[in-house]
Parts: structure tokens; sequence; C-alpha cells
């Protein structure tokens, strides 16, 4: 269960979350993710991936090959949230003709690790 603040009302959203991870690389990680998304997103579940690897992978295997040029990335939210500045989760999330929604990574999340 997560809890969403919006201003002065409380919002409670039921979420099951599925993390894929493995240190070493090769394994399968992006390509197993980005067809389970679409799989659940075609049985009509609602789907959101986030990119946590700096590399980009997952938003490059969704069609967006420079994710260092996007506006607004994962990084982009972590810095706002570090530095106490408001944020708007939306303006960072992506809508893919698949039928998923992506929080796409770059590198500047490898400077967020130190």
């Amino acid at each position: 269960m997560s809890i969403l603040f919006h201003t002065t009302e409380v919002i409670i959203l039921n979420a099951n979350i599925i993390a894929l991870s493995n240190q070493k690389g090769g394994v399968g990680k992006t390509t197993t993710t980005v067809n389970l998304g679409v799989g659940l997103a075609n049985a009509g579940e609602k789907v959101l991936l986030v990119d946590c690897d700096p590399q980009a992978s997952l938003t490059i295997s969704l069609g967006y090959p420079q994710p260092d040029k996007l506006p607004c990335t994962l990084s982009t939210l972590m810095g706002s949230l570090m530095t106490d500045e408001p944020i708007i989760p939306s303006e960072a999330i992506l809508h893919h003709a698949e039928g998923v929604d992506l929080l796409p990574a770059s590198i500047e999340l490898s400077g967020m690790e130190v």
C-alpha cells in the first residue's frame, strides 16, 4: 500500500511492486522487465516501469535513444527531493505505445550514488 500526499488530502493507493534485480550484467533484466510490463499492460493492468540504472537500458529499449537529453528523469526527481524542491512526478513519466508508463533514467543517476 502506498500513501500519496496532495496538499491537504491523503490518497491511499493499492499497488503491487515487482522488482527485478541482479548484480550481474547480461542476465536479461531489461528484457524481462519490458516483456513482463507490456504483458501486464495487455492484461489490463496499469504499469509504471522505473529505470533505476544509470546506463538507462530500459529507457533506451523503450524508444528513447538519448536519455541524457530528456528534460526530467528519475535523477531529476531525486535531486529535487534532496533539496526540498517541490516535485511533480507526472512531468517525468513517459507514456509508451505498448500501454506502459516509464520513469526514465539517465547517466546523472550515477552521481546520485555518492
